[in-house]
């Protein structure tokens, strides 16, 4: 693994923004290091206000989906909202619908089949629409690409209005509006949108042509929160908005089907961390192992002991899941080492008998252990379909652009895609797309990086300290977690492995003198030789805090130990 240390601003800001804001010089450089250079951006920052958000007119075609919503509404027609069966399409169904049947009851929900119908908007769908007299579809999450689609339900009568945050094509479909905040010729303040919070904005829309405020759409933040973290937006700007306060609702007053999920991991106090590896892989494990219908349900669902029937069953597809998916990832590391592509700038592997609902989680793995673009392909239907994955700092997207002759349908994000082929083009389309790599990756980006704020002494860490990162929170991409680096520390002689196989490594580190910290390393067992060899070393690492029967202390979680 790489340590990079980042930038360091210039002393004189360090000095100018300590002094504005009264903070320690680290505070203020790791603020500085974010962006915030001013007094009004920390108080952003620190104390973000629901009045932050952008006026959700200014979103390109806003005012024509408003107008066809509330024309619906008018002249009693069925509305249908359509979404991806992932955690951010059906957070995005779900708080939509939920928002209009308060008020209209003729709002229905659907989520494709993820075997059946695949990703996006499709025929079956709006063959659903006009057999049960749709007349307007809303599509969340998806739909951006879907022109074929959308002029087949035109055929059918049918209106589209589409709420996406994926990078559109060369042409829009033929909507009656397309909320998009990657469109280029939309000039909304804020881009970086997931389809949760593309939703959240139209709701935003509707509400205020009611004479509703932001502060009445509070209780819908606790869906938008759970996407923003499981979609891996980044949490700047308005999206830091939305998570905090999404945040507050989930540990305050969360909407019963999250109630059911976090009764069940008993957990007092969720952080977006938890969200993302508690709730979000439930909400998706019922579209990855049977329907993510099951998940809308949950969501809106106001009876609480039907909430812990839906959460139940929920837990099993997750439990499910998990099996599956370490005994496919075993199967294509086989295959992997099988095959001798261990070298390779990519990992591309096929069985037509995997689980399409794990694939994604199996190219997660794999590229946790090759550490290059990946991409996991199972059967689907007549054609083969593929979850891609990306390392830092190299565009996958772009990269199957570069294929598309060998692709069917592809789309997608930077780090993120999926795409389907014929069976006979995935040998060609193998080749391709390694030596598409090949040529464009730059070697660096094939080793990990350990990005690392600022270097500290032990002795700075304090309760203080500590109660100050905290108010950094909610972290994600944008605004992670400060990781410092200490060199020349020692262990006070009780490292040791711990948990299963010994795999985390427990220690008490110390340095110049400064008083003993515990530090647990999780998956770096195998480096306690270093630290019995050799006197000194150096570790990256961050900030925690340690419970154990009721006393708490601070810790170091160790990223890395050099």
């Amino acid at each position: 693994m790489r340590w990079t240390i980042k930038p360091r601003p210039e002393q004189i800001q360090i000095d100018q923004l300590s002094k504005e804001l009264k903070v320690d010089a680290l505070v203020a450089q790791l603020l500085l290091q974010r962006g915030i250079s001013t007094y009004e951006e920390a108080k952003k920052f620190f104390r973000p206000e629901l009045s932050d958000l952008h006026d959700p007119f200014l979103m390109k075609d806003m005012d024509n989906a408003v107008t066809r919503i509330e024309k619906a509404i008018a002249t009693n027609e069925n509305i249908l909202v359509y979404g991806d069966y992932d955690v951010d399409g059906t957070t995005a169904v779900a708080l939509l619908s939920s928002y209009l049947l308060a008020s209209y009851p003729n709002v229905a929900t659907y989520i494709p089949d993820r075997y059946g119908e695949g990703y996006g908007v499709s025929l079956k769908g709006i063959d659903f629409a006009e057999d049960n007299d749709f007349s307007l579809i809303i599509a969340l999450d998806c739909g951006v690409k879907a022109i074929t689609q959308v002029n087949y339900a035109h055929e059918k009568g049918i209106d589209f209005i589409i709420g996406d945050h994926h990078r559109p094509g060369e042409n829009l479909p033929k909507a009656i509006a397309v909320l998009d905040p990657k469109r280029e010729d939309c000039n909304y303040p804020y881009d970086e949108l997931c389809g949760c919070g593309v939703a959240f904005k139209l709701v935003q829309a509707l509400a205020s042509k009611k004479g509703e405020s932001i502060d009445d759409l509070i209780p819908f933040l606790d869906l938008v929160a759970t996407a923003i973290g499981a979609d891996i937006v980044p949490i700047t700007g308005e999206n830091r908005v939305l998570a905090y306060y999404g945040m507050q609702v989930i540990n305050t007053n969360p909407r019963i089907g999250f109630q059911a999920i976090i009764n069940q991991v008993k957990k007092k106090e969720l952080t977006i961390t938890d969200v993302v590896f508690i709730i979000a892989p439930r909400i998706n494990a019922a579209g990855r192992m049977e329907h993510g219908q099951h998940a809308v349900n949950l969501l809106t669902e106001s009876d609480l002991a039907q909430a812990e029937q839906f959460a139940a069953g929920i837990e099993k597809y997750n439990f499910d899941r998990r099996a599956l998916d370490q005994e496919i990832t075993k199967e294509a590391l086989e295959q992997i080492q099988k095959n001798k592509e261990e070298e390779r700038f990519t990992s591309v592997v096929y069985d037509e008998n995997w689980h399409k609902g794990v694939i994604g989680i199996v190219a997660s793995r794999l590229t946790e252990t090759y550490y290059r673009p990946t991409l996991v392909f199972t059967k689907s239907g007549e054609k083969l379909a593929a979850s891609a994955r990306s390392v830092k700092g190299f565009d996958v997207y772009n990269a199957l652009e570069k294929c598309s002759d060998c692709i069917e349908q592809f789309g997608g994000h930077k780090y993120a895609a999926g795409l389907t082929l014929l069976e006979e083009q995935y040998d060609e389309f193998k080749g391709q797309f390694e030596k598409v790599v090949s040529d464009s990756i730059a070697p660096e980006l094939l080793i990990p990086e350990q990005q690392i704020d600022t270097q500290i002494e032990l002795g700075q860490i304090n309760p203080k300290l500590m109660r100050i990162i905290r108010q950094f929170a909610p972290f994600g991409p944008g605004n992670m977690t400060p990781v410092f680096m200490a060199e020349n520390v020692q262990d006070t002689g009780y490292a040791k492995g711990v948990g299963e196989d010994e795999k985390h490594l427990k220690l008490t580190a110390t340095q110049k003198g400064s008083k003993p910290i515990g530090a647990i390393g999780f998956n770096l067992g195998d480096k306690i030789g270093h630290i019995k060899n050799k006197n000194r070393f150096d570790i990256a690492f961050t900030l925690d805090e340690n419970e154990w029967q009721g006393n708490v202390s601070l810790q170091l979680k160790l990223k890395d130990l050099r």
